[in-house]
């Protein structure tokens, strides 16, 4: 496999994971996002983790014809740093949370 600069910018999918994954990360208290069918320009300054409740997405990586999709029941972890093109098919429903760039240590 070729390496280049944006392969370390890698979206992960852990499709449906259990409750327990889910209840360890709390996600039900994280914010909900939705969007309707479409293509959107993005780029994320954070990481992102989401969990997608309904829709369908194909994520296009900026400069890359390959895409990743993932879909209702995937949780899903977007890498800082990543600019890519969302083909939304299905309207999108999720949980996400945005990893904070401040340090949790005291």
């Amino acid at each position: 496999m070729a390496s280049d600069s944006s392969s370390n910018l890698r979206i992960t999918i852990e499709s449906n994971p259990p409750e327990s994954r889910l209840a360890e990360l709390n996600i039900k208290c994280w914010p909900k996002w939705g969007c309707s069918p479409g293509k959107y320009q993005l780029k994320f300054d954070a990481e992102e983790t989401c969990y997608l409740l309904k829709g369908k997405v194909k994520v296009y990586p900026k400069g890359s014809s390959e895409f990743v999709e993932f879909g209702v029941g995937d949780l899903v972890t977007i890498p800082k740093g990543l600019h890519c093109t969302w083909d939304v098919s299905v309207a999108v429903d999720k949980y996400y949370k945005f990893e904070s760039t401040a340090s949790s240590s005291s």
